[in-house]
Formats: structure tokens, C-alpha cells, sequence
């Protein structure tokens, strides 16, 4: 046995230094640098950044040499030309389901609705990433008009305009981004609407969102997802502590998802039934026994406007809400 080893440590002993082991040059089992190695790392790089699939990421460093940045653009350009003929393809398809998105940033906020086939298709993070996307846009575009407000405003952006939006200062088209999302998922999907609000610094915006999805993903934090939504522009008196003013803007939130007024009204308002649209003349959703009217008077906070979004309701509860919405300045 003795005689055996020694043969074996003779063997190795004698093979000529940076010969190949079992066939493979040393220097690739040992050298992390190698070409192979840098190929792959590079393939996994191109994919993490982009999402697209590992055989398009290999065509496309192929395609230009390893040029990591040709191989995005040349990406992202197929991608978009493929999203627009499935866009193209699947444009009569009824798209009703979706999410609610909503922003807020300061003292501005903004709520969207993008629309697609399925719930399961909501759900998905690349979905809820445009959601971010035509929220981001559209808050972008309105960042300028905060600045010369001496009350609150309120707009309203329809599919057409958002579609001319951009998802940043350098970024590409809303449109494009939505036809990216058709061509990756496979299902129709509609940028439907977007609502800009902002107030200036001694008023404040309540928020709800009802149905919310559950927060996964880092990159989505600044958003809040669901199937409903509402802002609601309100004033605080001087005494009014800023700490109260968030759940109460909460809670004039949740008054509008549930209660679906039509209009603000007034706290003079006789309180009204379960019928009843005006806003604080509705019983309070969280003590029907008062008044929404009655149940802000004793915190000195002054109800001034709303916007609610439903994902997926029709065309006239829509324009009843936008009609009387002009631009306050």
C-alpha cells in the first residue's frame, strides 16, 4: 500500500505545472476571472436590470460584443416594438380590473387608476410597477404648479394625456412603458385616469386606500395599492395638533370609500340617511349614530374637497365627480 501512495504522489508530483486537471486548464478552476465566468456574470447583470428573459439577455450581449450598455438599449427597444403589436393585437379586450395607486409626496398627493384582464395580473410586481410609474409622472409633471398655490388645487388627467406623460425628466413615454408591461404580461391594459391634488402649508390631505395589497417589494414602498381610494383636502384650525390631523385625514378617508358622497355639503346640513350625498350630512361611517359634520366640529378641521376613485367603474360616476372639479388656484 505503502509502494501504491507513493506511486500516486510520484504521479501527480510529476505532471507538469499549469497542465490541464481532468481535462480543464487550471487556471479556470482556480481563476475566478476567467472568460467564462465574467461572460455569465455579466449575463446575470444585463438580467437582473432589465427582468427580460436570460435567452434574450444572451441574443442581445451576443448581438453587440458584450456592450452591455448597446445590449440594454437594443433590449429595451424590442421590447417596446413587441409591446406595441401585442398592444395592438389585444386592444378590444375589456380591461376592468386593476389597482388604485396613490403617491403622496409633502404637501401634494396623487391617486391613479390603471386598469388590466385580471385580478392575478394586478398582483403582479411588474404591474404594480407601472402603477408607480404613472403615479411618478404624473406628479412630475404638476411639481412646478405647487409652488404658486395660495389655496389648494385639484386636476384631473384623462388616458390620452397620460399617455404623453414621461416616467421622469430623462425618462421614456407613459405609452411606451404601458406597451412594454402588455408585451411582458400578456393581458390588455389601460392607463385610465389620474388625480393631482396639493395644498399649501396650513392645509393637509387625508388618504385611504381600501383593499390594500400586502408590501413586498422595497422599490414600491412610497406606494399604497388597492381597489379603492380617496384624498380629501382639508384645513386645520390653529389649535388643531398636526398629530390628530392624520387620523382624522384617515378617517374622512375611509368615509368616502365607504359612503361615496357626491358632493361636500356643509356642517349647517340637516343630517340625512343612508341615502344621503352630501358629505357631512351622511351618517359617520365609524358612528352612524352623528353626523360626518358632527364629528369634525370639536376638531376644528375643515372639509374643503375629495376625490374618490372605484377601480373599474363606469364612465358617469367618473364624470360626475370631474365636472365640478375646475383647477382651484
Amino acid at each position: 500500500m505503502q509502494r501504491m501512495a507513493g506511486l500516486g504522489r510520484a504521479g501527480f508530483s510529476s505532471r507538469r505545472r499549469g497542465a490541464p486537471l481532468f481535462g480543464w486548464p487550471l487556471s479556470c478552476l482556480l481563476h475566478t476571472g476567467s472568460p467564462v465566468l465574467a461572460a455569465k456574470e455579466l449575463l446575470l447583470k444585463l438580467r437582473r436590470k432589465t427582468g427580460y428573459s436570460f435567452v434574450n439577455c444572451k441574443k442581445a450581449l451576443e448581438k453587440f460584443n458584450d456592450d452591455f450598455k448597446e445590449a440594454e438599449v437594443w433590449l429595451h427597444e424590442q421590447a417596446r416594438k413587441e409591446g406595441w403589436a401585442k398592444a395592438s393585437e389585444l386592444q378590444g379586450r375589456k380591461a376592468k380590473e386593476g389597482l388604485i395607486g396613490l403617491l403622496k409626496n409633502e404637501n401634494s398627493a396623487v391617486m391613479v387608476e390603471v386598469n388590466c384582464e385580471t385580478d392575478f395580473v394586478a398582483r403582479n410586481v411588474q404591474f404594480q410597477r407601472l402603477v408607480q410609474q404613472v403615479a411618478t409622472g404624473t406628479m412630475l409633471h404638476y411639481q412646478g404648479t405647487r409652488d404658486q398655490l395660495s389655496t389648494y388645487a385639484k386636476c384631473f388627467l384623462n388616458s390620452n394625456e397620460l399617455s404623453q406623460l414621461r416616467t421622469g425628466p430623462e425618462g421614456s413615454l407613459l405609452s411606451d412603458q404601458l406597451a412594454i408591461a402588455i408585451g411582458k404580461m400578456g393581458e390588455n391594459m389601460t392607463m385610465k385616469r389620474a388625480a393631482w391634488v396639493s395644498v399649501p402649508e396650513d392645509f393637509f390631505i387625508g388618504s385611504y386606500v381600501h383593499g390594500s395589497l400586502p408590501q413586498g417589494n422595497p422599490l414600491l414602498s412610497n406606494m399604497m395599492f388597492g381597489k379603492y381610494g380617496a384624498l380629501v383636502i382639508c384645513k386645520a384650525s390653529a389649535e388643531s395638533p398636526k398629530s390628530e390631523c392624520k387620523e382624522v385625514g384617515w378617517r374622512l378617508g375611509q368615509h368616502v370609500v365607504g359612503m361615496a358622497p357626491l358632493s361636500v355639503g356643509s356642517t349647517d346640513d340637516e343630517p340625512g340617511g343612508d341615502s344621503e350625498t352630501k358629505m357631512l350630512a351622511q351618517p359617520f361611517l365609524l358612528d352612524p349614530s352623528i353626523s360626518l359634520g358632527q364629528y369634525i366640529l370639536p376638531t376644528g378641521v375643515s372639509v374643503l374637497d375629495f376625490v374618490r376613485f372605484e377601480c373599474g367603474e363606469d364612465a358617469e360616476s367618473m364624470d360626475s365627480q370631474e365636472v365640478s372639479s375646475e383647477m382651484q388656484m
